[in-house]
Protein backbone atom coordinates (compact mmCIF):
# COMPACT_ATOMS: atom_id res chain seq x y z
CA UNK A 1 0.00 0.00 0.00
CA UNK A 2 1.48 3.41 -0.92
CA UNK A 3 1.50 6.13 1.72
CA UNK A 4 0.33 8.24 -0.82
CA UNK A 5 -2.87 6.80 -2.08
CA UNK A 6 -4.19 7.25 1.77
CA UNK A 7 -2.65 10.66 2.53
CA UNK A 8 -5.75 12.58 2.86
CA UNK A 9 -3.78 16.16 3.46
CA UNK A 10 -2.33 15.57 0.40
CA UNK A 11 -5.03 14.85 -1.35
CA UNK A 12 -7.36 17.93 0.05
CA UNK A 13 -4.36 20.02 -1.07
CA UNK A 14 -4.45 18.23 -4.61
CA UNK A 15 -8.58 18.79 -4.79
CA UNK A 16 -8.82 21.71 -3.74
CA UNK A 17 -5.74 23.45 -5.81
CA UNK A 18 -7.56 21.66 -8.65
CA UNK A 19 -9.48 23.87 -11.16
CA UNK A 20 -13.45 23.57 -10.79
CA UNK A 21 -14.81 24.54 -13.92
CA UNK A 22 -18.55 24.95 -15.02
CA UNK A 23 -17.50 25.11 -18.75
CA UNK A 24 -17.95 22.47 -21.34
CA UNK A 25 -15.63 19.29 -20.76
CA UNK A 26 -16.27 17.81 -24.28
CA UNK A 27 -13.21 16.51 -26.03
CA UNK A 28 -11.57 13.42 -27.78
CA UNK A 29 -10.26 9.90 -26.94
CA UNK A 30 -7.07 11.03 -27.27
CA UNK A 31 -6.59 13.90 -25.19
CA UNK A 32 -8.24 12.55 -22.63
CA UNK A 33 -5.69 9.12 -22.20
CA UNK A 34 -3.47 11.64 -22.46
CA UNK A 35 -3.80 13.23 -19.02
CA UNK A 36 -2.44 9.94 -17.99
CA UNK A 37 1.09 10.04 -16.71
CA UNK A 38 3.31 7.02 -16.45
CA UNK A 39 3.09 6.08 -12.90
CA UNK A 40 -0.48 7.37 -12.23
CA UNK A 41 -3.04 5.53 -9.95
CA UNK A 42 -6.07 4.42 -12.35
CA UNK A 43 -9.55 4.05 -10.30
CA UNK A 44 -12.01 1.84 -12.95
CA UNK A 45 -15.54 2.66 -12.68
CA UNK A 46 -18.50 -0.42 -13.19
CA UNK A 47 -18.41 -3.90 -11.66
CA UNK A 48 -16.69 -6.91 -13.81
CA UNK A 49 -17.75 -6.63 -17.08
CA UNK A 50 -20.24 -3.98 -16.15
CA UNK A 51 -20.35 -0.27 -17.63
CA UNK A 52 -16.26 -0.76 -18.06
CA UNK A 53 -14.59 2.39 -19.56
CA UNK A 54 -13.01 0.24 -22.45
CA UNK A 55 -12.80 2.85 -25.02
CA UNK A 56 -10.28 5.07 -22.24
CA UNK A 57 -8.65 1.92 -21.67
CA UNK A 58 -7.97 1.26 -24.86
CA UNK A 59 -6.83 4.68 -26.07
CA UNK A 60 -4.68 4.46 -22.82
CA UNK A 61 -2.87 1.15 -24.24
CA UNK A 62 -2.32 3.13 -27.31
CA UNK A 63 -0.83 5.71 -25.65
CA UNK A 64 2.08 2.93 -24.13
CA UNK A 65 1.64 4.88 -20.72
CA UNK A 66 4.04 2.45 -17.81
CA UNK A 67 4.48 2.07 -14.11
CA UNK A 68 0.30 2.32 -13.39
CA UNK A 69 -1.33 0.90 -10.86
CA UNK A 70 -4.99 -0.15 -11.25
CA UNK A 71 -7.51 -0.73 -8.62
CA UNK A 72 -11.06 -1.40 -9.17
CA UNK A 73 -13.68 -3.40 -7.52
CA UNK A 74 -13.96 -6.33 -9.60
CA UNK A 75 -11.54 -6.78 -12.50
CA UNK A 76 -12.31 -8.02 -15.46
CA UNK A 77 -10.65 -8.20 -19.36
CA UNK A 78 -9.17 -4.78 -18.64
CA UNK A 79 -6.91 -5.91 -16.22
CA UNK A 80 -5.61 -8.55 -18.25
CA UNK A 81 -4.99 -6.40 -20.66
CA UNK A 82 -3.01 -3.63 -19.12
CA UNK A 83 -0.63 -6.70 -17.56
CA UNK A 84 0.47 -8.23 -20.59
CA UNK A 85 1.07 -5.33 -22.55
CA UNK A 86 3.27 -3.72 -19.46
CA UNK A 87 1.43 -0.85 -18.50
CA UNK A 88 0.44 -1.91 -15.01
CA UNK A 89 2.94 -3.21 -11.79
CA UNK A 90 0.18 -3.56 -9.44
CA UNK A 91 -3.21 -4.66 -9.26
CA UNK A 92 -5.37 -3.16 -6.34
CA UNK A 93 -8.51 -5.63 -6.47
CA UNK A 94 -11.25 -8.31 -4.63
CA UNK A 95 -11.32 -10.15 -7.67
CA UNK A 96 -10.76 -10.52 -11.12
CA UNK A 97 -11.95 -12.93 -13.68
CA UNK A 98 -14.49 -12.54 -16.24
CA UNK A 99 -17.13 -14.66 -14.52
CA UNK A 100 -18.12 -17.24 -12.56
CA UNK A 101 -18.20 -19.63 -15.67
CA UNK A 102 -14.66 -18.57 -16.80
CA UNK A 103 -12.90 -18.44 -13.21
CA UNK A 104 -10.33 -16.49 -11.52
CA UNK A 105 -7.68 -15.19 -14.18
CA UNK A 106 -5.40 -16.86 -15.93
CA UNK A 107 -3.22 -14.26 -16.95
CA UNK A 108 -3.58 -12.91 -13.13
CA UNK A 109 -1.86 -16.05 -12.13
CA UNK A 110 0.84 -16.21 -14.29
CA UNK A 111 2.02 -12.42 -13.82
CA UNK A 112 1.24 -12.24 -10.04
CA UNK A 113 3.05 -15.86 -10.06
CA UNK A 114 5.94 -14.91 -11.68
CA UNK A 115 6.50 -11.92 -9.88
CA UNK A 116 5.69 -9.14 -12.98
CA UNK A 117 2.57 -7.53 -11.42
CA UNK A 118 1.80 -6.80 -7.73
CA UNK A 119 -1.69 -7.90 -6.42
CA UNK A 120 -3.18 -6.12 -3.35
CA UNK A 121 -6.53 -8.00 -2.35
CA UNK A 122 -8.92 -6.05 -0.04
CA UNK A 123 -12.30 -7.39 0.46
CA UNK A 124 -15.30 -6.10 -2.49
CA UNK A 125 -16.57 -3.92 0.97
CA UNK A 126 -13.53 -2.93 1.90
CA UNK A 127 -12.31 -1.47 -0.99
CA UNK A 128 -15.16 0.14 -1.52
CA UNK A 129 -14.68 1.94 1.80
CA UNK A 130 -11.82 3.46 0.85
CA UNK A 131 -13.39 4.73 -2.21
CA UNK A 132 -16.25 6.00 0.35
CA UNK A 133 -13.04 7.46 2.76
CA UNK A 134 -11.51 9.20 -0.15
CA UNK A 135 -14.67 10.78 -1.27
CA UNK A 136 -15.41 12.06 1.95
CA UNK A 137 -11.34 13.78 2.52
CA UNK A 138 -11.12 11.42 5.51
CA UNK A 139 -8.46 9.35 6.46
CA UNK A 140 -9.82 5.85 7.23
CA UNK A 141 -13.53 4.40 8.16
CA UNK A 142 -14.24 1.98 10.65
CA UNK A 143 -15.27 -0.88 9.64
CA UNK A 144 -15.58 -5.05 10.46
CA UNK A 145 -14.36 -6.30 7.20
CA UNK A 146 -11.54 -8.57 6.91
CA UNK A 147 -11.08 -8.58 10.55
CA UNK A 148 -10.14 -12.63 11.51
CA UNK A 149 -8.43 -12.74 7.66
CA UNK A 150 -5.56 -13.16 6.29
CA UNK A 151 -6.25 -10.13 3.84
CA UNK A 152 -5.37 -7.64 7.25
CA UNK A 153 -1.93 -8.28 6.75
CA UNK A 154 -1.78 -8.19 2.78
CA UNK A 155 -1.50 -4.37 2.66
CA UNK A 156 -0.73 -3.78 6.51
CA UNK A 157 -4.04 -2.79 7.66
CA UNK A 158 -4.33 -1.48 11.09
CA UNK A 159 -7.20 -1.55 13.78
CA UNK A 160 -8.94 0.87 16.12
CA UNK A 161 -10.90 0.21 19.47
CA UNK A 162 -13.84 1.68 19.17
CA UNK A 163 -13.94 4.41 21.75
CA UNK A 164 -17.93 3.52 22.75
CA UNK A 165 -18.06 -0.02 23.07
CA UNK A 166 -14.14 -1.01 23.40
CA UNK A 167 -14.45 -3.46 20.04
CA UNK A 168 -11.78 -4.11 17.88
CA UNK A 169 -12.68 -2.78 14.30
CA UNK A 170 -10.49 -2.25 10.83
CA UNK A 171 -9.65 0.88 10.22
CA UNK A 172 -10.34 1.32 6.16
CA UNK A 173 -7.51 3.36 4.79
CA UNK A 174 -8.89 5.66 2.49
CA UNK A 175 -7.69 5.51 -1.38
CA UNK A 176 -7.14 8.78 -3.11
CA UNK A 177 -6.47 7.61 -6.89
CA UNK A 178 -4.52 9.89 -9.93
CA UNK A 179 -7.29 9.50 -12.10
CA UNK A 180 -10.68 8.06 -12.14
CA UNK A 181 -11.72 5.85 -15.52
CA UNK A 182 -15.52 5.78 -16.14
CA UNK A 183 -18.65 5.41 -18.47
CA UNK A 184 -21.86 6.38 -18.14
CA UNK A 185 -25.22 6.39 -19.99
CA UNK A 186 -25.80 10.13 -20.68
CA UNK A 187 -23.89 13.51 -19.89
CA UNK A 188 -24.29 17.22 -20.77
CA UNK A 189 -21.54 18.79 -22.19
CA UNK A 190 -20.28 20.30 -18.66
CA UNK A 191 -19.57 17.02 -17.71
CA UNK A 192 -23.01 16.25 -15.66
CA UNK A 193 -23.39 12.63 -15.82
CA UNK A 194 -26.26 9.76 -15.36
CA UNK A 195 -26.82 6.85 -14.99
CA UNK A 196 -28.99 4.24 -15.51
CA UNK A 197 -29.20 1.07 -13.07
CA UNK A 198 -26.66 0.25 -10.40
CA UNK A 199 -24.03 3.04 -10.02
CA UNK A 200 -21.70 0.84 -8.55
CA UNK A 201 -18.83 2.75 -6.47
CA UNK A 202 -18.43 5.58 -9.55
CA UNK A 203 -19.62 8.64 -7.40
CA UNK A 204 -17.30 7.74 -4.78
CA UNK A 205 -13.84 7.06 -7.00
CA UNK A 206 -15.02 10.59 -8.68
CA UNK A 207 -15.15 12.15 -5.64
CA UNK A 208 -11.35 10.76 -4.50
CA UNK A 209 -9.55 11.53 -7.34
CA UNK A 210 -7.25 14.18 -8.70
CA UNK A 211 -8.37 13.59 -12.39
CA UNK A 212 -11.95 12.51 -13.98
CA UNK A 213 -12.11 11.37 -17.38
CA UNK A 214 -15.80 9.84 -18.28
CA UNK A 215 -17.02 8.85 -21.30
CA UNK A 216 -20.59 8.73 -22.23
CA UNK A 217 -23.13 6.64 -24.54
CA UNK A 218 -25.42 9.96 -25.23
CA UNK A 219 -24.91 13.57 -24.61
CA UNK A 220 -27.96 14.99 -23.54
CA UNK A 221 -28.90 18.80 -23.39
CA UNK A 222 -28.36 20.50 -20.05
CA UNK A 223 -32.00 20.98 -19.94
CA UNK A 224 -32.42 17.15 -20.21
CA UNK A 225 -30.21 16.54 -17.23
CA UNK A 226 -32.12 19.56 -15.12
CA UNK A 227 -35.33 17.44 -15.47
CA UNK A 228 -33.86 14.39 -14.21
CA UNK A 229 -31.52 15.84 -11.44
CA UNK A 230 -31.75 12.58 -9.19
CA UNK A 231 -30.32 10.60 -11.71
CA UNK A 232 -27.31 12.65 -11.67
CA UNK A 233 -24.40 10.72 -9.65
CA UNK A 234 -21.17 12.63 -11.23
CA UNK A 235 -21.77 16.23 -10.97
CA UNK A 236 -20.30 18.17 -13.82
CA UNK A 237 -17.53 20.36 -11.51
CA UNK A 238 -15.75 17.09 -10.88
CA UNK A 239 -15.20 15.93 -14.50
CA UNK A 240 -12.19 17.14 -15.98
CA UNK A 241 -12.69 15.30 -19.64
CA UNK A 242 -15.69 13.83 -21.34
CA UNK A 243 -15.78 12.00 -24.22
CA UNK A 244 -19.00 10.80 -26.37
CA UNK A 245 -18.33 7.14 -27.24
CA UNK A 246 -21.58 4.76 -28.58
CA UNK A 247 -20.86 1.54 -27.32
CA UNK A 248 -17.88 2.39 -25.03
CA UNK A 249 -17.67 -0.91 -22.88
CA UNK A 250 -18.51 -3.23 -25.11
CA UNK A 251 -18.00 -6.39 -25.26
CA UNK A 252 -18.96 -5.48 -22.35
CA UNK A 253 -22.17 -4.56 -21.21
CA UNK A 254 -23.47 -1.01 -20.26
CA UNK A 255 -26.94 -1.81 -18.55
CA UNK A 256 -30.04 -1.03 -20.56
CA UNK A 257 -28.60 -0.72 -23.82
CA UNK A 258 -26.84 -3.48 -24.63
CA UNK A 259 -25.53 -6.88 -23.34
CA UNK A 260 -21.91 -7.94 -22.63
CA UNK A 261 -20.88 -10.14 -25.75
CA UNK A 262 -20.24 -13.56 -24.00
CA UNK A 263 -19.31 -15.30 -27.03
CA UNK A 264 -16.84 -13.28 -27.21
CA UNK A 265 -15.56 -13.65 -23.75
CA UNK A 266 -15.71 -17.64 -24.58
CA UNK A 267 -13.64 -17.01 -27.34
CA UNK A 268 -11.08 -15.07 -25.71
CA UNK A 269 -10.72 -17.40 -23.13
CA UNK A 270 -10.62 -20.34 -24.53
CA UNK A 271 -7.99 -18.78 -27.05
CA UNK A 272 -5.68 -18.45 -23.13
CA UNK A 273 -6.47 -21.55 -22.24
CA UNK A 274 -4.46 -23.00 -25.09
CA UNK A 275 -2.01 -20.40 -25.45
CA UNK A 276 -1.95 -18.52 -22.48
CA UNK A 277 -0.48 -14.37 -22.36
CA UNK A 278 0.18 -14.96 -25.91
CA UNK A 279 -3.49 -14.91 -26.89
CA UNK A 280 -3.60 -11.87 -25.18
CA UNK A 281 -0.44 -10.41 -26.82
CA UNK A 282 -2.07 -11.72 -30.27
CA UNK A 283 -5.63 -10.22 -29.30
CA UNK A 284 -3.98 -6.82 -28.08
CA UNK A 285 -2.60 -6.32 -31.65
CA UNK A 286 -5.90 -7.11 -33.14
CA UNK A 287 -8.15 -5.27 -31.30
CA UNK A 288 -6.29 -2.39 -29.47
CA UNK A 289 -3.40 -1.71 -31.79
CA UNK A 290 -4.82 -2.52 -35.14
CA UNK A 291 -8.00 -0.41 -35.57
CA UNK A 292 -6.85 3.33 -35.27
CA UNK A 293 -10.48 4.53 -34.15
CA UNK A 294 -13.27 3.25 -31.89
CA UNK A 295 -15.29 3.32 -34.70
CA UNK A 296 -12.48 1.02 -36.62
CA UNK A 297 -12.33 -1.27 -33.33
CA UNK A 298 -16.27 -2.00 -33.55
CA UNK A 299 -16.50 -2.59 -37.18
CA UNK A 300 -14.33 -5.82 -35.96
CA UNK A 301 -17.10 -6.55 -34.35
CA UNK A 302 -19.40 -6.11 -37.16
CA UNK A 303 -22.82 -4.01 -37.45
CA UNK A 304 -24.77 -7.49 -36.54
CA UNK A 305 -23.32 -8.46 -33.58
CA UNK A 306 -23.81 -5.05 -32.23
CA UNK A 307 -27.64 -4.99 -32.76
CA UNK A 308 -27.93 -8.05 -31.23
CA UNK A 309 -26.01 -6.78 -27.98
CA UNK A 310 -28.54 -3.97 -27.93
CA UNK A 311 -32.05 -5.87 -28.80
CA UNK A 312 -30.45 -8.12 -25.92
CA UNK A 313 -29.49 -5.61 -23.42
CA UNK A 314 -33.26 -3.62 -23.80
CA UNK A 315 -34.72 -6.94 -22.96
CA UNK A 316 -33.72 -6.20 -19.55
CA UNK A 317 -35.22 -3.10 -19.04
CA UNK A 318 -38.57 -2.43 -18.72
CA UNK A 319 -40.85 -0.86 -21.46
CA UNK A 320 -41.24 3.49 -20.28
Amino acid sequence: MNPGEYDFVAARRRLEAKPKSAGEKLTTLEDAAARVRDGDHLSVGGCLFSRTPLALVREILRQRRRGLTLSRNLTCTEGELLMVAGAVERVVTAWMSIGLPWGVSKIMREYVESGRVALEEWSHLALGLRFRAGAMGVPFLPALTMLGSDLMAVAGTRTVEDPYTGATLAAVPALFPDVALLHVHRADRFGNCQIDGYPHMDSDIARAATTVLVTTEEIVSEEETRRRPDRTVIPGFVVDALVWVPFGSYPHECWGLYEADFDHFAEYTAAIAARGSEAVVEYLDRYVYGPPAWADYLDLFGGERLARAQRLGRELTPSA
